[in-house]
């Protein structure tokens, strides 16, 4: 069920870096719209509007001298999230767990001191982890809780599941699990096990660590073929919903499940990266074509789950199968 050669990967349509850069960033997102998402608290804000669920907003930084407040912004708060607000790549991120004074627990057990945290900060705020390296903004979010359907699943973190939504539709799915070697954050480079997820049923497909096949979680050996997302339509017409809300045609959608709150969007992004491929075994190319080859796109986000759960299941029985209005029938190419 997760092994597969690279060379039958490459066979699947695999989308390299130029075609997403020209082919569906540039072709699909206007600059002009690109705060919307790159800013995270610009986000947040545009999430509060349209009624989708976010994590709590504690405090915010904007320059150097307001390092000298952040022990009273931290002091009534046992757990908290650190972000710098146009970070990318999970860079610049501070989870803290638990707090006595002046010792900050991180995930993974490991203890810091308030100076710690204000060389962090002070390092975001000169634009350590900004896109571009340009001086940036602090936010300091409430810590999401642990949904105990995830517990086998991850390690010291909370998981997120990354959606790619073109033009509306919802076309590939994958579940970011933290480990002990990701200290704690659902960040692919540093560790954590990317699963791919069916389009029709939230099951996992298959699941990669370091870019390697793997069958259980690292830390916790619980088997990925277990693992279904609960509440997988919800979180499908979530991920929808946001091509309205931005107007971004290609676009990357990272939602946490929160054990009281439930489904929350924790970031929106304009480049999302392309190892979704590696963790489904599969493509974007023919996903991008069977979605281009729409005459028209359904105004309602909730058909546009449907069609992309019947199009893009790898349980073809499960959904009947739907007429195509296409422009055309040539079959997807591989695209690099």
């Amino acid at each position: 069920m997760f092994l597969a050669s690279a060379k039958k990967l490459r066979s699947f349509g695999i989308i390299g870096m130029n075609q997403r850069n020209f082919g569906l960033i540039s072709r699909y997102n206007p600059r002009h719209l690109y705060p919307l998402v790159d800013n995270k608290l610009k986000t947040k804000l545009l999430a509060q509007q349209a009624g989708i669920t976010v994590p709590k907003l504690l405090g915010t930084m904007e320059y150097q001298h307001d390092v000298k407040s952040l022990k009273e912004i931290l002091r009534p708060h046992a757990q908290f999230v650190i972000k710098p607000v146009k970070g990318s790549g999970g860079k610049g991120i501070l989870v803290i767990t638990e707090h006595d004074h002046n010792r900050y627990v991180k995930p993974s057990g490991d203890a810091i001191q308030l100076a710690d945290i204000e060389r962090h900060v002070s390092n975001i705020l000169s634009g350590l982890h900004s896109l571009g390296g340009k001086p940036d903004m602090v936010m300091i979010e409430s810590l999401i809780q642990l949904d105990p359907v995830f517990a086998d699943f991850s390690y010291e973190g909370i998981p997120d599941l990354r959606i790619i939504v073109l033009k509306g539709y919802p076309i590939m799915a994958m579940l970011r699990l933290t480990t002990h070697a990701s200290d704690g954050k659902a960040n692919l480079h540093q560790g954590a096990v990317g699963v791919g997820i069916d389009m029709g049923t939230g099951r996992a497909l298959h699941a990669v660590q370091y870019g390697a096949p793997v069958s259980y979680h690292p830390d916790t050996r619980k088997t990925f073929s277990d693992l279904v997302v609960p509440h997988w339509d919800k979180l499908l017409r979530l991920a929808a919903a946001c091509y309205e809300m931005t107007g971004l045609g290609y676009l990357g959608v990272d939602i946490v499940l929160d054990r009281d709150q439930g489904p929350m969007i924790i970031e929106l992004n304009a480049r999302p990266g392309l190892s979704i491929q590696v963790a489904n075994f599969a493509g974007l190319a023919p996903r991008v074509a069977a979605i281009e080859a729409l005459k028209n796109i359904e105004p309602d986000p909730q058909l546009r789950v449907i069609f992309s759960q019947q199009q893009f299941s790898a349980e073809p029985g499960r959904y009947p199968p739907r007429q195509l209005r296409t422009r055309s029938t040539d079959s997807p190419k591989i695209i690099t």
